[in-house]
């Protein structure tokens, strides 16, 4: 019998980024193959958008202008609804004993997370563009230059990959993909406390105290100033550092989650 050697216990290691590459077409592949979640991560934000705009618009705002008011809050809604369904995929893959197999591969641990996360921000792009088009059907009218448009895409791409980043960090946590589900209904909730759908000034004191100071209307109140030419103060630097701060965190915390949980160094 032939004698084993040092050389043909190594695992061969595979290129850089090839894991992410592969966890990230993985997770694009799983992401369309489920179609109801997919479209209800469109539909969602845009039956609320013609909610708001129709049935509420009028009354909220008689000149007919309430949709350009609307439409940035809307978009980070669509932002909250495909992203929290990274927290059930990673809870998934979490709980179903695919982690234990990749495991054995000569790969990252942490790629998986990696794959999740960008396909998420890749999907809430597309969903973006769909509800902005959407927008524009039923009257938005925005005023942005072409430098403002890039601006703002560029800071909701931010904010997409901060948020998927957080849902990931759930998601980690989360004990099933149904707990992953409810724990991130707080985030989801955070833009109808915020100056998404009416000014902070109209709410009652103690909410209007934290409607100003919680982290999404900075965020969108820097996008509605680039789209719509408002005022727009010193948010953009909030909105940026929110932003950061959400990434940093659920990078930390993720990561420490994934060791934990997989058992990889």
């Amino acid at each position: 019998m032939r004698t084993m050697t040092t050389a043909t216990l190594v695992r061969p290691r595979i290129g850089a980024f090839t894991a992410e590459s592969t966890f990230i077409t993985r997770s694009f592949l799983h992401s369309i193959r489920d179609v109801e979640s997919a479209l209800m991560s469109v539909v969602l934000p845009v039956m609320l958008m013609l909610l708001f705009t129709w049935i509420f618009g009028n009354a909220i705002d008689p000149s007919g202008g309430y949709v350009d008011y609307v439409v940035p809050g809307i978009i980070l809604l669509c932002a909250g609804f495909g992203a929290s369904s990274t927290a059930m995929y990673v809870a998934r893959d979490m709980t179903t004993g695919i982690i234990d197999r990749f495991r054995t591969m000569p790969l990252r641990a942490g790629a998986v997370l990696t794959g999740h996360v960008v396909a998420s921000v890749l999907r809430n792009l597309f969903a973006t563009g769909v509800v902005i088009a959407v927008a524009l059907l039923v009257g938005f009218r925005p005023t942005a230059t072409p430098l403002e448009w890039v601006a703002a895409i560029g800071l909701i791409a931010l904010y997409i990959l901060a948020i998927t980043y957080l849902f990931a960090a759930i998601g980690l946590a989360a004990s099933s993909p149904e707990s992953a589900s409810a724990y991130g209904f707080i985030l989801l909730f955070l833009p109808y406390l915020s100056s998404a759908f009416v000014p902070v000034e109209t709410l009652p004191d103690w909410l209007s105290w934290f409607a100003e100071h919680q982290p999404i209307t900075p965020i969108i109140e820097t996008i509605r100033s680039l789209l719509m030419g408002t005022p727009m103060g010193d948010a953009a630097w909030w909105a940026v550092g929110w932003c950061l701060l959400f990434i940093a965190v659920a990078a930390v915390w993720g990561a420490w989650l994934f060791r934990r949980k997989a058992g990889r160094r």
